[in-house]
């Protein structure tokens, strides 16, 4: 009989410790903007190494559903100065979602962020940087396509309409019957309140699916979406250095049930703009405009910056780290005077500034 229940103990041991194998680490990427540590993009040569178990678990609690997020940025309609000022012009959709593990979108949010920063012949920058950012969702009524533009309904009321009519439906079928060629409403009933072009906001919806993990979240949770926005990183033209204007983005998506949070994914985006002394836009704006998720481990902070992780990882692992928490307890969570974790069990995988983070979550639950 002991050597029967020694047997059966060894099982269960090894199989608790094949449990813990080959859980999935979220790809994210970081600065001294709002989600701190600015590091420059860089190229690498990969690397051979011996595969690693990343993929998601073939078993799942029921009812478990997968949470994404996903930014589409662009600065292609940014011009140089020449009789006025020049523009970086900025246009970021935002999208979160939660899907079943039939691919069906079970909560969705939209939101946008139009701006822009200006300078002039001189290489100057115009604009007022400390300005706050407000997405087209606060904004609301103030966004003003009915006063203005005639409009049916304003913005924030035409991507309510769309993100509702994507609930219940996957990508496939979204695809299918949301818009025509066009990139408008192909849907009648859609059509009623979105006149807009949805083209972008569709694609975006069809990222954050894909990026979509299990990580905690179930039905019937409250799905947020935070966006935090700032220009102030940018930077006028002188004789050595070229002007910059930036936008960082950072994005959180959480869940809730009950006041506690059940899931969380963050990234973040800088989309940069630089121009010479003249005014002179010199980036090639038909470049596509990675997040750092999308950049992973060129985001550099391993290889340039002797970092412990990339700021994809260490935002990974902060995300992983307040699941299970109230947004009070998030707040709450012990940082230094540059808002670098001093919490001993964040700080062994979290070594980045984290107040932007908190921010972030405290805006996503407010």
């Amino acid at each position: 009989m002991k050597k029967t229940t020694l047997v059966l103990t060894l099982v269960l041991v090894i199989a608790l410790l094949a449990g813990c194998a080959g859980t999935p680490v979220i790809y994210y990427t970081d600065c001294t903007c709002p989600t701190g540590g600015h590091a420059a993009p860089v190229e690498s040569t990969p690397v051979e190494t011996d595969p690693v178990e990343t993929t998601e678990p073939s078993v799942t609690a029921e009812g478990a559903v997968k949470t994404g997020v996903a930014i589409i940025a662009s600065a292609a309609e940014s011009t140089s100065a020449e009789d006025a000022d020049g523009e970086a012009k900025y246009d970021v959709s935002v999208v979160a979602v939660t899907v079943d593990d039939s691919g069906v979108i079970q909560s969705c949010v939209i939101d946008s962020i139009g701006t822009s920063v200006k300078f002039d012949v001189n290489g100057a920058i115009v604009s007022d940087l400390t300005a706050p950012i407000q997405t087209k969702n606060e904004l609301g009524d103030a966004y003003n396509m009915k006063l203005y533009g005639g409009a049916v309904a304003e913005w924030y009321e035409q991507a309510a309409a769309l993100a509702s009519y994507a609930e219940g439906k996957t990508v496939e079928e979204l695809r299918a019957g949301a818009v025509d060629e066009t990139g408008h409403a192909a849907d009648a009933d859609l059509a009623t309140t979105a006149t807009i072009y949805l083209g972008g906001y569709v694609a975006a919806i069809e990222k954050a699916v894909a990026n979509a993990q299990y990580l905690g979240a179930e039905a019937g949770d409250e799905l947020k979406l935070a966006i935090i926005s700032s220009v102030d990183g940018s930077k006028a033209a002188d004789a050595e250095n070229a002007g910059l204007c930036e936008l960082y983005t950072s994005v959180a998506a959480v869940t809730l049930r009950d006041g506690v949070i059940t899931s969380c994914m963050i990234d973040a985006v800088q989309a940069k703009v630089n121009f010479d002394t003249v005014g002179t836009v010199t980036t090639d704006l038909t470049a596509p405009i990675q997040t750092k998720n999308e950049l992973g481990e060129n985001y550099g902070m391993v290889a340039w910056g002797g970092a412990i992780a990339e700021w994809n990882e260490q935002a990974a692992s902060f995300a992983a780290y307040i699941t299970g928490k109230t947004p009070a307890e998030v707040a709450s969570i012990a940082v230094d005077e540059t808002t670098k974790p001093t919490d001993a069990d964040l700080s062994t995988s979290v070594t980045i500034k984290i107040g932007g983070f908190q921010a972030l979550i405290a805006k996503a639950c407010n």
